[in-house]
């Protein structure tokens, strides 16, 4: 087993090459950025929905406004979606782009918005249609940025542009810069509906999703869904940020599907689409990439080992809201070859169980969009509507994902306990020799307090850290632990949490940025921008990076020594 981690790891600098291709983080950006929204509307379709499975019903007028957010809000997303992925595309472009040459990102998301326009939407009698403009047209969403990204980056580097006189404001300068390549984007977006429409007589938005409907239905079926959680905790595992790399490919389907469930429901039909963010948030992900929500109770009820006890108490919380870094970097389980097996097969175990469930017995699948930090047995059931079946699944999943990590985390628990248990054996048998060395960390430790007590002082103005992880769930637990020993020690420390990919208009509003291990391979894309604006980066490693969250005062050494360097 050992021999296979090692050959895995060998792979980890290609799997980071995959997570940082720019149109794979401009989608999943582009989603971040557009999630509030989501959100926003899942909370008025609750309201709206949820209700019914109680046999209460809002009076029509009630109804009819729950419904009217709903849908100008979730309804619209794929324009929306438009815009964002192609800014965040437009962010990542001119970090490679020439010296000088720099894309417009306002305009691209302008361009973006009417190609996805001109791709997706049906002109009808009075207006035009919406059928395509929610998750239905994220697909066209997705190629109206891409092409208008790299349009604008020809005309700014071949200089397609209309120059003005060094006398006129750079603002109407910049207006008549981004005349051409705005006009130029919109053209080949024209091109393409009329190509589609000519050939299939439907629009793009409508093809694409037809063209690709036996991909999607095959990624639907137990082969597909186990593929994907199955890679998703391949790549969390070798210590890579699976999500970022597999849910991008993924993203226009699960939201897509949701939106089609909820349609089937209220026409009184089965909702059966299995391939649902749900489906990842709650079971593929229960507790965390590896369906670890089982795992820190493991540590804590059947442990004997210290190293697992002291895990599963920092970890359980933070797991139950689906943050479980500090179980996978703590423990370790990222690279423990104790854990490679359960790891990886209890997820694919999960979604396999809830497609039976949907399939077979007849439970209804995701319909809602719910924050992803919702602790999975309350996502779970909300999102499938209140069945008695999705609180029986949660039972099933619960006792299976125990029966299969319980094994692993025993064997693993053994061999530490025999390391503990040799190490007591050692600390008696040299007294002597641990007592000096004692004294001597001792002296160590008064050393390194001293130093930061001389950092602390040398702090002349406030620093305003910002904290960047993949969902500004594992960041808030550093920014947190700087909030404390800033306070505590007396040092003009703020910090903030965020996540990857939401930080390109706030970044310039610190003075440093610290990554957390799971977005580290982002720093050399996050670094140029740092230093375009005098801004301190640094990056953290998995158990470092727990250690900072556990202690307060070291979290602000941190800080204070990385700013002195």
């Amino acid at each position: 087993m050992n021999f296979i981690i090692k050959q895995i790891e060998k792979g980890k600098p290609f799997f980071e090459k995959i997570s940082r291709n720019i149109y794979l983080s401009a989608i999943r950006d582009g989603f971040l950025t557009a999630m509030p929204v989501i959100l926003f509307s899942s909370i008025f379709i609750l309201i709206a929905a949820v209700p019914n499975s109680f046999g209460f019903y809002w009076p029509d007028n009630i109804s009819n406004w729950l419904w009217k957010v709903y849908g100008y809000s979730m309804g619209v997303v794929g324009l929306l979606v438009a815009g964002t992925t192609a800014r965040c595309l437009t962010e990542s472009m001119n970090r490679i782009m020439p010296k000088n040459k720099v894309i417009n990102s306002t305009s691209t998301m302008l361009a973006s918005i009417v190609g996805f326009l001109l791709l997706s939407v049906n002109q009808i009698e009075g207006g035009f249609s919406t059928d395509y403009m929610g998750t239905k047209g994220l697909m066209a969403a997705f190629v109206s940025a891409f092409i208008t990204v790299n349009i604008y980056k020809f005309c700014v580097k071949k200089d397609i542009t209309i120059k003005m006189p060094k006398e006129v404001p750079g603002t109407i300068s910049q207006t008549f810069k981004d005349i051409f390549p705005f006009g130029f984007s919109v053209l080949a977006m024209v091109c393409i509906d009329l190509a589609v429409r000519s050939t299939v007589g439907t629009s793009f938005a409508e093809a694409i999703i037809n063209l690709l409907q036996p991909l999607f239905t095959a990624a639907d079926g137990y082969l597909g869904i186990s593929i994907i959680w199955g890679a998703m905790a391949f790549f969390w595992f070798v210590g890579v940020h699976g999500p970022s790399i597999v849910e991008p490919a993924i993203a226009a389907i699960i939201y897509a599907n949701v939106a089609t469930n909820l349609e089937l429901v209220n026409a009184g039909e089965h909702a059966s689409n299995v391939l649902t963010a749900g489906l990842g948030n709650f079971v593929g992900t229960m507790g965390g990439t590896g369906a670890t929500l089982i795992v820190p109770f493991i540590f804590l009820l059947c442990a004997r080992s210290k190293q697992l006890k002291t895990v599963g108490k920092a970890s359980v919380v933070p797991v139950c809201f689906a943050v479980n870094e500090p179980l996978l970097f703590a423990a370790p389980i990222i690279l423990n070859p104790y854990f490679f097996v359960p790891f990886l097969l209890t997820p694919i175990v999960n979604v396999c169980l809830f497609k039976f469930f949907v399939d077979v017995i007849g439970m209804n699948s995701f319909m809602y969009v719910l924050p992803w930090a919702t602790p999975a047995p309350m996502g779970l059931i909300l999102g499938t509507g209140f069945s008695l079946w999705a609180v029986v699944l949660m039972a099933v999943l619960i006792i299976v994902d125990f029966i299969i990590y319980l094994p692993f985390c025993r064997a693993y628990d053994t061999h530490l306990l025999e390391v503990e248990l040799e190490n007591i054996k050692l600390e008696k048998e040299e007294n002597k020799k641990a007592e000096v060395e004692a004294k001597v960390v001792l002296s160590t430790s008064e050393v390194e307090a001293e130093v930061g007590s001389n950092l602390a002082d040398k702090v002349e103005k406030s620093i305003n850290v910002l904290v960047l992880c993949a969902g500004a769930g594992t960041s808030a637990m550093l920014a947190n632990a700087l909030e404390e020993g800033a306070k505590d020690c007396n040092v003009p420390i703020s910090s903030s949490a965020g996540a990857y990919g939401s930080h390109y208009e706030i970044m310039k509003n610190f003075d440093m940025i610290i990554l957390a291990p799971q977005v580290g391979s982002y720093y050399d894309d996050i670094k140029q921008d740092t230093d375009r604006l005098g801004i301190k980066l640094a990056a953290t490693k998995g158990a470092e990076y727990i250690h900072l969250t556990r202690d307060p005062k070291k979290a602000v050494d941190f800080v204070i020594s990385q700013i002195g360097k």
